[in-house]
């Protein structure tokens, strides 16, 4: 654990607030569903809480089918990382973190399909495959992931069968999460 140096007093509501530097590096928005853990050393652990995350095998086998079905590498991203990829090499796509391009995507909750065939989102840091599609997860009105088709370098475009599918792919891992 890296310490800050850092110190915030509890108010009398029980609440400690934090700080925007770690906000912002640690990508929390305000409404962000946070998890607590203690230690028996006496440390009180914050970690962003990731739904799609815990459901990583179901979005493994959602990116596994879909590949197949659709004949391109699929990601499967919560609001800050990679989840789960199939069709590309997992060590060089695992934990990842979106792009801010992909992230803009999310919170403004639109979709992307590459237009002339040549891609331009880049949906994570550090990996230079674009996405063909792109189509945010939302569970219970809340964004909490996108699923992305990768550009498979054919030069192919998009055709209207992996539209309907990443289409699909999103509203059904939106589904799994809501119940």
């Amino acid at each position: 654990m890296k310490a800050t140096g850092i110190v915030r007093r509890i108010d009398d509501l029980g609440r400690v607030v934090i700080p925007k530097e770690i906000r912002r590096t640690m990508r929390i928005r305000e409404g962000d569903p946070l998890e607590i853990y203690t230690s028996s050393d006496g440390e009180v652990i914050f970690k962003k809480y990731s739904p799609i995350g815990e459901m990583s095998e179901n979005a493994a086998q959602v990116a596994d089918i879909m590949h197949k079905l659709a004949g391109c590498p699929v990601a499967v991203f919560d609001r800050d990382h990679v989840v789960s990829v199939s069709g590309a090499a997992k060590k060089e796509w695992n934990a990842r973190r979106v792009s801010p391009e992909l992230e803009d995507l999310m919170e403004n909750r639109r979709q992307y399909f590459s237009e002339s065939g040549q891609p331009e989102l880049i949906p994570a840091e550090g990996v230079e495959k674009s996405a063909m599609a792109c189509m945010p997860i939302i569970a219970a009105g809340d964004v909490t992931g996108a699923v992305a088709f990768l550009d498979n370098g054919d030069g192919t475009g998009l055709n209207e069968s992996q539209k309907s599918l990443i289409q699909a792919a999103s509203q059904f891992l939106g589904r799994q999460l809501e119940g």
